[in-house]
């Protein structure tokens, strides 16, 4: 079990317990966070609460976050398009549409299933649910992922993205023509209180910082790259809106007029890090999936 700790600030006095807990990450729903409340893993100042409990300033909060709930989840042959695979490590191309890792009620068809089915080593350390899984992309985004076949390896490649050094580039297709050639932005990110499915920017939320750069510019679209620092959910959709560009085909952050095209036009193009046994840079690049290389085509075509 993983325990965090949380220390309620002054803007948070008044709230209830379980929602000032379910917003502080965005896979914590607000029943769950009730559960812990009634079996008795979150304690405030020491003290076991109810649900209904008001925060007060300073507040000291820990939560004992339970392991993953063990669910059937079976190998499946999903055909996984593997670029680099050794005893430690595996990086693979996930295509648009699979889901990363399982969750109840959804329980097949993942990368997980996939990863079960082609290698028998992967690390434990998230439990049943993502074994082997550092780091996510949304279901429709595409690209590239590391994965762990060991913990010695799982604990090295997270402290790498905790401490920034691994090389995520994303391409993208946004709305609207950027008229500068680079920019970064640097705004926390948060659960949208109006909507607990969507992330947005807040004062308080964590620290994310995106850098991105012009490849093309069209007549109602820009073609960019963007640089993760922090990774997180739903990182690059939510700063690009929050600019004013918005990831075109984005159902969640995007306008509903835009390119046809299933999904966000986003793809994790570029992934590099440093081998956690050999520690030598490894750097690799997949191309961009055919549907947005049909978008860019069409976009051509259209100036």
């Amino acid at each position: 079990m993983e325990k965090m700790e949380h220390t309620i600030l002054e803007e948070q006095k008044g709230d209830r317990i379980d929602k000032v807990i379910s917003n502080l990450d965005p896979e914590w729903s607000r029943t769950q966070v009730q559960q812990w409340i009634k079996d008795g893993n979150i304690l405030v100042n020491g003290q076991q609460i109810k649900t209904n409990y008001k925060c007060s300033t300073n507040d000291q909060i820990v939560i004992t976050i339970p392991d993953p709930e063990e669910l059937d989840v079976l190998p499946e042959d999903l055909n996984l398009e593997i670029y680099y695979e050794d005893k430690d490590v595996l990086v693979v191309n996930k295509p648009r549409g699979m889901v990363v890792h399982p969750a109840p009620g959804h329980i097949s068809g993942t990368l997980v299933n996939g990863l079960m089915y082609h290698c028998k080593d992967l690390s434990g350390i998230n439990g049943v649910l993502r074994p082997g899984i550092v780091h996510r992309i949304d279901k429709d985004t595409t690209g590239l992922l590391m994965v762990a076949k060991n913990d010695m390896a799982h604990e090295s490649l997270v402290n790498q993205l905790v401490a920034k050094t691994v090389t995520r580039k994303y391409k993208a297709i946004v709305h609207g023509v950027i008229p500068h050639d680079f920019g970064t932005v640097d705004a926390p990110l948060g659960r949208d209180t109006k909507d607990r499915q969507s992330m947005t920017v807040v004062d308080h939320g964590k620290h994310a910082v995106t850098h991105f750069h012009v490849i093309e510019r069209f007549k109602d679209f820009t073609f960019v790259e963007c640089q993760l620092e922090t990774g997180r959910t739903h990182q690059i959709r939510v700063h690009m809106k929050y600019i004013g560009y918005p990831l075109a085909g984005d159902p969640k952050y995007g306008p509903k007029k835009t390119l046809e095209i299933e999904g966000q036009a986003l793809h994790a193009g570029v992934l590099g890090f440093n081998h956690p046994r050999t520690n030598e840079y490894l750097e690799f690049e997949a191309p961009l999936p055919e549907d947005i290389e049909m978008l860019l085509t069409q976009l051509r075509n259209n100036r």
